[in-house]
């Protein structure tokens, strides 16, 4: 059995930064799909999704990549050529890259045969709580589009359902748009009566 993983990563809580697991949560909602694959929010796990993709005869990632191209601007690439793209940027210092998992798998002697990466230019990465970007948001259909054509290569064909399942994940996109609180609840500006109590 060919099989074949689909993975979305990145960081939902900094705007464009979750594009890879946007798009694999619309493919979740709206598609059926064979056994052979599997769907996974891998986030920001970092080595922790090293026996996953050691056991995937193809990969296949969604993730906000910095090409110095045009913000929402959609590239994608296939085998050698993915290691060197992925990630747009470490959010945190003790965050493990995807291309380290790329190397420690191939390091071990297990890593898949066949990479195919759908990424996207992010425009905002330092909005915390943000969502997608415009830019971005348009590109998750084009990408999921992508996606699914790759799988039609390798004969795979994902059914589409005729209704999308109802979000109730509180973390999908569109709850997590409406539940995003005010600028002035959140306090994104700074808290002001800290920065009063500092200007005294």
């Amino acid at each position: 059995m060919n099989r074949i993983l689909i993975l979305g990563i990145g960081n939902v809580l900094w705007a464009d930064e979750g594009f890879g697991v946007r798009v694999v949560q619309a493919l979740q909602r709206d598609y059926d799909f064979p056994e052979s694959v599997r769907l996974m929010d891998g986030g920001t796990q970092g080595l922790a999704l090293l026996p996953y993709v050691q056991e995937a005869e193809t990969l296949i990632v969604a993730d906000a990549v910095d090409f110095k191209n045009d913000p929402g601007t959609l590239v994608e690439l296939r085998d050698g050529d993915v290691p060197a793209y992925l990630g747009a940027k470490k959010m945190s210092l003790h965050q493990v890259s995807f291309q380290e998992v790329l190397a420690l798998s191939e390091l071990l002697g297990r890593s898949p045969r066949h990479l195919f990466l759908v990424g996207v230019q992010p425009c905002v990465l330092e909005d915390y709580g943000g969502s997608l970007s415009e830019p971005v948001k348009a590109m998750l259909e084009p990408a999921m589009a992508r996606i699914l054509g790759y799988l039609a290569e390798k004969g795979i064909v994902a059914e589409r359902r005729p209704q999308a399942a109802a979000e109730s994940d509180p973390l999908a996109i569109s709850a997590y748009e409406t539940l995003r609180p005010s600028t002035e609840q959140a306090c994104r500006g700074g808290d002001a009566r800290f920065l009063a109590l500092r200007g005294e």
